[in-house]
């Protein structure tokens, strides 16, 4: 399986990363894409029908995670997310202030599982959302909106905190 799973990188890799970048034209955003068309279609290899050519059904993959990429993009811009904010920034960007550090570990160490691994896997190890959902055998999107509560329930006990 190895094996025909090389053959298959090596044939179309070229050709398929030439496609991606003729639509993102971005050179980084097409290896990555290229790297999550491959994966998606060794997940997804049993579904292949052989109605089209195997190039073909590559690309149609490493087309729909491009716009998956665009979707996601336009998402980051929601103004829901707007809200996830302490003080006026980012939660991600108080980890720059030693003692708001501090005090988001401790509350970090409060939450339930698996929130409080999707928040530490995504702001710390800095992984993927796909690579996320894959370590927990769920969705990609699950592991979107499992991160978003994570966060919305941190920035509610911070809240409480300064509160008290």
């Amino acid at each position: 399986m190895k094996k025909e799973l090389d053959e298959i990188y090596n044939l179309y890799a070229a050709d398929l990363y030439k496609f991606i970048l003729k639509l993102s034209h971005n050179e980084s955003l097409a290896m990555d894409i290229l790297q999550d068309t491959m994966l998606k279609a060794v997940m997804s290899a049993d579904k292949f029908k052989g109605k089209c050519s195997v190039k073909t059904w590559l690309c149609t993959i490493a087309r729909n995670e491009y716009y998956n990429h665009l979707k996601r993009a336009d998402n980051n811009n929601l103004p829901l997310d707007e809200a996830l904010n302490v003080h006026g920034e980012p939660l991600e960007h108080c980890f720059t202030d030693k003692s708001q550090a501090l005090q988001i570990h401790r509350i970090l160490h409060k939450l339930d599982e698996p929130y409080k691994e999707i928040f530490t896997l995504r702001v710390f190890a800095e992984l993927k959302f796909s690579d996320i959902g894959g370590i927990f055998g769920k969705s990609e999107n699950w592991a979107r909106v499992t991160f978003f509560r994570a966060k919305e329930k941190i920035i509610n006990l911070l809240k409480e905190e300064d509160s008290i």
